[in-house]
């Protein structure tokens, strides 16, 4: 195991709970101290995630919810990374899901109300565990962009939910991945609540050419640090696992 010295945890990387510009924020906060509950044994020892958990597609929402002969419409992009903690060591075996909305920018939910249409081939959903060394890869369509109730004219850049599970239920953390070069991104008013630019740049993947599949699929690197200077933001906890 790598020696390396505790890296402090830096809170005013992170958004405030309470953020006006971000209307549903308001309700949300948090109006009295917080309060540290104690975990159980249970949360804390399991459960224990594994390949043999995962679907032949789970990791291509291209074709895990597609009609046999057919496939999801939309941009193709490979999506891939690697999961490491404070000191640069990748983080095996963790169990990643995501989901997004559709290439016209809306998700298959029963209460998404946008009027773009839904692609009976896309699900909007996947997952897959992190190899021995921390990396992880997908396949799907690039998602488009859509407005929300927050203001008269406020639009969600296009973004991948992220999901990390660490060794138990009580160690999960989610984030987004933004897309290098969308000009929505710092327009939207959940980003801005981020006190600081170059946080917003850790959630932007970078366009990657050396991961492309030729004559099909661009593809975007979208690193995740767990705690440290570096740290990816998440929107569940201030710290990593």
């Amino acid at each position: 195991m790598t020696k390396g010295g505790f890296i402090q945890r830096d809170r005013a990387w992170h958004p405030p709970a309470y953020a006006p510009g971000y209307k549903t924020s308001v309700t949300r906060a948090p109006g009295r101290p917080l309060i540290s509950m104690p975990t159980t044994l249970s949360e804390e020892t399991g459960p224990v995630f594994g390949r043999d958990m995962l679907g032949p597609r789970d990791n291509d929402l291209i074709l895990n919810f597609a009609r046999d002969g057919e496939a999801a419409i939309g941009e193709r992009i490979i999506v891939h990374g690697r999961v490491t903690d404070e000191h640069g060591r990748g983080v095996p075996n963790a169990l990643i899901e995501v989901w997004q909305a559709n290439a016209g920018g809306r998700y298959r939910h029963r209460k998404d109300g946008y009027l773009a249409p839904l692609d009976p081939n896309f699900g909007g959903c996947g997952r897959m565990v992190t190899d021995a060394e921390g990396r992880y890869e997908f396949r799907t369509v690039k998602p488009g962009p859509y407005p929300w109730p927050n203001g008269v004219n406020d639009w969600r850049p296009s973004h991948i939910h992220f999901s990390l599970f660490g060794s138990g239920f009580a160690q999960r953390l989610i984030s987004q991945m933004y897309f290098e070069g969308d000009p929505l991104i710092w327009q939207c008013p959940i980003v801005r609540t981020i006190p600081s630019d170059a946080a917003v740049e850790r959630l932007i993947a970078a366009q990657d050419m050396t991961a492309t599949i030729p004559m099909d699929a661009l593809a975007y690197r979208f690193d995740i640090v767990l705690r440290g200077r570096r740290q990816t933001l998440f929107e569940t906890r201030k710290e990593g696992l």
